[in-house]
């Protein structure tokens, strides 16, 4: 395969990965297990890292952000717009980009354990910047919310009512559906060859 084609073949499959997470996030509150909204925008996020690198996971995890913006950030933009902004987008563009270096990282030792780790660090990274962000930015806040739904403290609040459950099933999604994704793409790329 010459370069030329190459490069169509990545920007065709970074365009549809783009797709699928804009779907995915907007289709995101509508996906229950339960009380729980379970986001999956995570799992495309990570094979598009793992297909085409560090700089894909990057550029999946900003339009995963934009799209947050866009959707789900109205309480935070009240309290403080370009805090929520500049969170949103770091969060989500880190988790891309740190999956894909992970991925590439241990990719040559054992691909499994490549797409595993790349698929628990993604809503790590995600997760753990959007805590931070609202211990930074968004305390005060969080610390009335924490107060009208009965937590005693904020930390508390912010893991058990703001990310909690939430973050275990990503991660579980994750680890079950990222291997088994990438695998399914790698064997109809052998067979088209």
């Amino acid at each position: 395969m010459n370069r030329k084609t190459m490069d169509v073949h990545v920007l065709t499959g970074v365009a549809i990965f783009t797709a699928v997470v804009v779907v995915l996030q907007l289709l995101g509150a509508f996906i229950r297990f339960g009380p729980f909204s379970i986001s999956m925008v995570l799992i495309p996020i990570v094979v598009g890292a793992a297909l085409y690198g560090p700089a894909a996971g990057a550029w999946l995890g900003f339009v995963f952000s934009v799209v947050v913006l866009f959707t789900d950030s109205g309480a935070f933009l009240v309290v403080n717009a370009v805090a929520t902004i500049a969170v949103v987008l770091v969060k989500g563009t880190a988790a891309g980009w740190v999956a894909g270096l992970v991925f590439t990282a241990l990719e040559k030792k054992n691909t499994w354990l490549a797409v595993i780790c790349a698929a628990i660090v993604c809503p790590v990274v995600n997760t753990g910047l959007f805590l931070v962000g609202c211990q930074l930015f968004f305390l005060p806040t969080i610390t009335e919310w924490a107060k009208m739904f009965g937590f005693e403290n904020a930390g508390r609040y912010m893991i058990f009512g703001l990310v909690g459950s939430n973050f275990l099933f990503e991660v579980l999604f994750n680890i079950i559906f990222s291997p088994l994704i990438l695998r399914l793409i790698r064997i109809g790329r052998k067979e088209k060859a």
